[in-house]
């Protein structure tokens, strides 16, 4: 990329850079991660102020060396409103730290950028209750991080025994049946030394529904398993995420604890 140029991205982090300037991170689709200077941006009433995170921009960029600057940007779409609560701050922050284990600079991920896009979608529009907890926002949370890690190349892979290689295909029903999840390796129906969790049918069965499109609910509009059911899955997340990609997430820290 040289010259003057357009780009679109997601911003995902911004640092100080000098006195005035800022340094960001965009996530885009056909460069992968890219690094820009925003000259000013921190200066009372910069026209690129809006170089900041979970604003999706398009930009105009100029320069010849590795690091390019910004000239314009435009706001396509804000998602800054996440941090109205905790919650949607948590699963914002889940979503841009896996981004930096899974992504690298001029990595062509496809879908990964507009997979991000819908995720932060759903969670900005969802209006959670005021009273009452509501676990649909970790559920939600959790969705994402499991469809990245599948775009990433990082899959739970929870449809096939990672012993035997067969499918795994659990009996509803059958509450002796269980399924043993190895950090390393994923899940087996034959009991593994290397095994730290158990996981029944019906815990096996909420998983696999979680990589379709939708969040698994009940024909009354009900989210499909408890509160201890969904931290479950969360701990076998990060167990996978640690096991795969030698990081723990902060942001998961978070999550566990504004749920426990």
């Amino acid at each position: 990329m040289t010259g003057e140029n357009r780009l679109e991205g997601l911003c995902i982090k911004a640092t100080p850079l000098g006195e005035n300037d800022r340094l960001i991170t965009i996530l885009t689709d056909n460069l992968g991660i890219f690094r820009l200077a925003a000259p000013g941006a921190r200066r009372p009433k910069s026209s690129l102020a809006s170089a900041s995170p979970l604003n999706y921009l398009s930009m105009q960029i100029f320069g010849k060396r590795s690091l390019k600057s910004v000239r314009q940007i435009k706001i396509i779409k804000s998602y800054s409103g996440l941090g109205k609560n905790i919650e949607t701050l948590a699963a914002a922050q889940a979503i841009t730290e896996l981004t930096f284990l899974l992504v690298g600079n001029n990595d062509k991920q496809q879908n990964y950028l507009s997979c991000v896009l819908a995720h932060l979608d759903r969670i900005y529009l969802y209006e959670m209750p005021k009273e009452e907890e509501d676990i649909k926002m970790l559920s939600m949370s959790i969705q994402s991080l499991i469809h990245l890690l599948a775009i990433g190349g990082i899959n739970l892979p929870i449809y096939h025994c990672c012993k035997t290689g067969s499918n795994i295909i659990p009996p509803l029903g059958n509450w002796e049946w269980e399924c043993y999840f190895l950090p390393n390796e994923g899940f087996s129906t034959i009991e593994d030394s290397q095994s730290i969790l158990k996981i029944n049918a019906s815990e096996v069965a909420l998983l696999q529904r979680l990589l379709f499109p939708e969040l698994p609910i009940k024909s009354n509009g009900e989210l499909l398993g408890p509160k201890k059911v969904w931290l479950k899955i969360l701990l076998i997340i990060e167990t996978w995420i640690f096991a795969h990609l030698d990081k723990e997430l902060s942001s998961l820290k978070m999550m566990r604890e504004l749920y426990i």
